[in-house]
């Protein structure tokens, strides 16, 4: 017998198991529908994917480079260098005439030879790479640290946003509820209305009941009417979060009790919020700068092999041919002490981020806490709300009856059904506003899990 009980019960579980997932599908939709589409995390996103790109833009920087470089020049005039080579020669030339008795040394003139050089090119490729520079290894820390930065910013938006999307979820169905209540009210007014008429009917009521019916009748309807109008509101600005069009339905089968019920008095799991890790992750960056000013002294080498073709009056040939292969140090000396007042701003930098951690540490603190006593204050409402919806009821009851027998009077019937018309709407507003204020707890403390 203990078997099959055990047994029933663990059908009966399986079987409600599709439906206590499928009452949490509506807001979690609705939360990967608004990560998925909202503007702003796009945009966030976007930024995201520009921080990866300069860190490989960093990285790439340690690589070798390939570049095909030409050059073509040409010019007259300006500097330019005598060769005697007539003076030189033409007596020598003279004499092996005389020797040989003919012509074939002819005179010669002196050349005038010019600094520009005439219809000359040089095509070369370049391959360079720098061996050292503390520059680069600290522009690739600093590159890896802003992509973390810039994750990190993506995530506290999201969790922004999950609350956003709670909240004015949580706002829509309150708004909802708010409608039904009051037509709720109305049902009761008309029927006291009714009440009232036939009680005049009968010559036991009285007009003045009548319009004072009437009366309650415009009341209710006028709040009715301006429920109806935050239903729409709360409607658009909800669509508007997830990027939907404005008058695109929205699922209400959430179980607001239920999920109420769901949650302890126990305050969540707070995780390292993702601001900290901003404020922490901007302090490394500022680090890594000062670390990269103090060594302003180091000194960059670098390494370069040319290998090309020059010549002049553009002609090309085996001996235009050539290869150049060099190396370069630079070391700074001295900059008229800019380099030590750059440390020095750099450490002011630090120390003022440091300090900015604290202060937003506390104050995070100080919103966890708020938020924890917000939350149980809203716990505690509810609790109390219930009650006075069950004394609300109960006392509408009576009077109600009371009233048709003629036990009560026609303004305890109004101030019954008014007492209970608010009960309702202080239950609504009070469970909505502890779920709102879990969400915010949850937002505070970091605690919401994504989901992939």
């Amino acid at each position: 017998m203990k078997t099959l009980f055990i047994k029933s019960l663990a059908a009966g579980v399986f079987l409600l198991m599709p439906f206590a997932l499928r009452a949490q599908e509506p807001l979690d939709f609705y939360i990967a529908e608004g990560l998925k589409h909202n503007l702003v995390l796009q945009q966030k996103n976007i930024a995201l994917d520009k921080a990866l790109l300069a860190l490989k833009v960093a990285n790439g920087m340690f690589a070798p480079s390939l570049t095909l470089l030409g050059n073509y020049t040409t010019g007259d005039g300006g500097r330019s260098i005598s060769i005697p080579v007539g003076d030189m020669l033409n007596p020598v030339y003279a004499t092996l005439n005389q020797l040989t008795g003919t012509d074939n040394f002819p005179t010669i003139e002196n050349v005038n030879q010019n600094f520009f050089p005439r219809d000359f090119y040089d095509v070369r490729a370049r391959a360079a790479m720098p061996l050292i520079n503390t520059d680069l290894i600290y522009n690739k820390k600093i590159k890896a640290q802003q992509t973390l930065l810039q994750e990190f910013e993506v995530t506290a938006y999201k969790r922004e946003l999950v609350r956003n999307i709670k909240v004015a979820y949580y706002n829509y169905l309150a708004a909802q509820q708010g409608v039904k209540i009051y037509e709720s009210a109305l049902a009761r007014a008309e029927e006291g209305k009714r009440v009232n008429e036939s009680l005049l009917e009968n010559g036991k009521g009285l007009p003045a009941y009548i319009l004072r019916s009437q009366s309650e009748l415009e009341s209710i309807k006028a709040q009715l009417a301006d429920a109806e109008r935050q239903v729409i509101n709360a409607q658009l600005y909800f669509n508007f979060l997830l990027n939907r069009e404005p008058q695109a339905a929205i699922d209400n089968s959430y179980p607001a009790q239920a999920e109420l019920l769901q949650q302890d008095l126990t305050e969540p799991a707070s995780q390292k919020r993702e601001e900290l890790l901003q404020l922490e992750t901007a302090t490394l960056i500022q680090q890594n700068v000062l670390d990269m000013t103090k060594l302003f002294w180091a000194p960059r080498l670098s390494a370069f092999a040319d290998i090309g073709a020059q010549a002049e009056r553009m002609k090309y040939n085996n001996n235009a041919n050539y290869y150049l292969i060099g190396v370069q140090l630079e070391m700074p000396l001295f900059a008229g002490f800019t380099n030590r007042n750059r440390v020095a701003q750099s450490r002011l930098e630090v120390k003022h981020a440091e300090l900015n951690t604290r202060q937003v540490t506390s104050q995070l603190n100080l919103s966890v806490s708020t938020s924890h006593h917000a939350w149980l204050t809203a716990q505690q409402n509810y609790r109390s709300a219930q009650k006075q919806l069950e004394a609300a009821q109960s006392y509408q009851r009576l009077i109600d009856k009371g009233y048709k027998e003629g036990a009560n009077t026609f303004i305890e019937a109004i101030d019954a059904r008014t007492q209970l018309t608010a009960a309702q709407l202080q239950l609504t507003l009070t469970q909505y506003r502890a779920l709102i204020a879990f969400a915010s707890l949850e937002r505070e403390t970091a605690s919401y899990t994504f989901k992939n």
